[in-house]
């Protein structure tokens, strides 16, 4: 059995970019260059990002943007020798909390239609398929599912939220 690190979860700052990037390179084809994360922290707006620590060691990130009452993730990694932690979950409870604080209805993302894993742990979260972008990748030309939570208020999604906060609880975060 993995033991589950001790997290922290905080927003992410400018001193984060390089450990985030480095995550982002190996965990990505295509990854994001550093320049496009200090732009998402600087300069937009819609904009929120959040990070994942296991002691001084940065192991995962994720980020939304808040576009009118839609949370759109826009890019989540977890490092790779960190995985299979429920540091995922934990980040992807976070920026659903996120998202509701900030006034969001409901949360929308794309992902690899192979990338089985994300998908599982997205719909263990309530995300549905709501569609198909082809060719979405630009390194492979892939296709994308687009995939959606029901509304984030709804019974279904409260019930969602409400378990996994419980497991974290249980599991001393």
């Amino acid at each position: 059995m993995t033991v589950r690190p001790v997290l922290q979860i905080e927003p992410m700052r400018l001193a984060d970019v390089a450990a985030v990037h480095d995550v982002e390179r190996l965990s990505f084809a295509t990854p994001w260059p550093v320049f496009a994360f200090e732009q998402e922290l600087t300069g937009n707006r819609l904009a929120r990002y959040l990070v994942a620590r296991s002691g001084d060691r940065l192991v995962g990130f994720g980020g939304i943007w808040l576009m009118v009452d839609e949370a759109h993730i826009t890019t989540f990694g977890v490092h790779p020798d960190w995985r299979r932690r429920g540091i995922g979950r934990d980040l992807l409870l976070a920026l659903l909390e996120l998202s509701l604080e900030l006034g969001a209805t409901r949360m929308t993302l794309e992902v690899r239609a192979s990338n089985a894993p994300a998908q599982a742990l997205y719909r263990s979260f309530g995300f549905r398929a709501a569609g198909r972008r082809l060719a979405y990748y630009a390194d492979n030309a892939e296709d994308a599912l687009v995939m959606t939570t029901p509304a984030l208020g709804s019974v279904s999604m409260t019930a969602v939220l409400h378990a996994e906060r419980a497991r974290r609880a249980a599991d001393g975060d």
